[in-house]
């Protein structure tokens, strides 16, 4: 997979996806950044660098002529945008272009003509107004994997960052569900996915796995709530049995300073927040969203659509920076490890 270029999606044009990615293209080589070919609409990009000012040349490319071009200028698969984009302002009528991106980098990765795919943030709600039915970018991804083997795929969310990979075993529920959501059955199939890619994508033979407690000091035996004791600590024991390295339940509130940290690859956590907010306080320019359990590497910028600033040329493309020199390495040792 070395001579072959990483796909980058679009996202929402409205957003920041376009300004990023130019700003990551013109920073290839300070950055040691890997070639990628842009899937979206050239007019855009074209549009959003006259607006900052930047002088980045788009040539319109196959993925085979991705590479040799990216040196020289920023490759991009066209996929129309079906409407003019104004920056800050999304616009239902470009979802059929956002969703096309996703689909195309979906096929053209599990065909071998990119590496590995690199999405650019969408916003769910415009997606949702024009008819789109996942609950998010995940889970459409791991359909489209279904179409294109006829197997069921289970996708699980890390969020890494120099410091710091995290896994939420429950992620967009509310904080009140958390407890009825949590079973055996899902934390074991959680950390199995995690520590099975931790191994073959990361290449850590005999990964480390920490899991938080849901509750204060980990229930402190059952007196803080029973759920620690009833739900995690079983799923866990499972676990060992198997031959997986899990620590746990443990308080979270003593799992993230530096010490505690080198005793892990990877920290389990019960929900979105508990794995998120220690990740992004540690790393949050250079956080990546890697998604573990498809037959593809996808990884992307830790960060949304940003209209707010989408006008102002002010986004930092230090994270998808990051999520696209991940998506190289990741994609090296699946090669390597056949």
């Amino acid at each position: 997979m070395a001579d072959l270029p990483l796909a980058l999606s679009q996202g929402d044009p409205a957003g920041i996806g376009p300004e990023i990615a130019l700003k990551a293209w013109s920073r290839r080589r300070e950055t040691g950044l890997p070639p990628f070919v842009y899937l979206g609409d050239p007019r855009i990009l074209k549009a959003r660098a006259a607006m900052l000012g930047m002088d980045v040349p788009v040539a319109v490319s196959a993925p085979e002529a991705a590479v040799d071009a990216f040196g020289s200028a920023l490759p991009v698969f066209a996929i129309d945008a079906a409407t003019p984009v104004s920056p800050g302002k999304p616009d239902p009528a470009t979802s059929s272009g956002t969703i096309a991106a996703i689909e195309t980098g979906v096929k053209l990765t599990m065909r071998g003509k990119t590496a590995a795919l690199v999405t650019n943030p969408i916003a769910k709600s415009v997606l949702y107004s024009s008819g789109f039915r996942f609950p998010g970018h995940t889970e459409f991804l791991a359909e489209l994997a279904r179409r294109e083997t006829g197997t069921e795929y289970r996708p699980v969310m890390m969020l890494a960052c120099p410091a710091l990979r995290v896994v939420p075993v429950t992620i967009h529920i509310p904080l009140a569900d958390v407890p009825g959501a949590l079973d055996q059955a899902l934390i074991i199939d959680t950390i199995r996915i995690t520590a099975r890619d931790l191994a073959r994508r990361f290449g850590i033979d005999a990964p480390r796995l920490a899991v938080a407690g849901l509750n204060p000091h980990a229930g402190e035996q059952g007196t803080i709530g029973r759920e620690d004791e009833e739900t995690v600590r079983p799923a866990l024991e499972a676990l060992r049995a198997e031959g997986i390295d899990v620590t746990g339940p443990l308080p979270a509130d003593t799992m993230f300073h530096a010490s505690a940290r080198t005793r892990y690859d990877a920290a389990i956590c019960m929900y979105h927040d508990q794995a998120l907010i220690p990740v992004k306080t540690l790393g949050f320019e250079e956080g990546v969203n890697v998604t573990l359990g498809l037959p593809f590497v996808r990884t992307s910028p830790d960060h949304g659509t940003a209209f707010d600033i989408a006008e102002r040329g002010v986004a930092d493309p230090r994270s998808l920076e990051e999520a696209l020199k991940l998506a190289a390495r990741l994609a090296r040792g699946s090669e390597d490890r056949g």
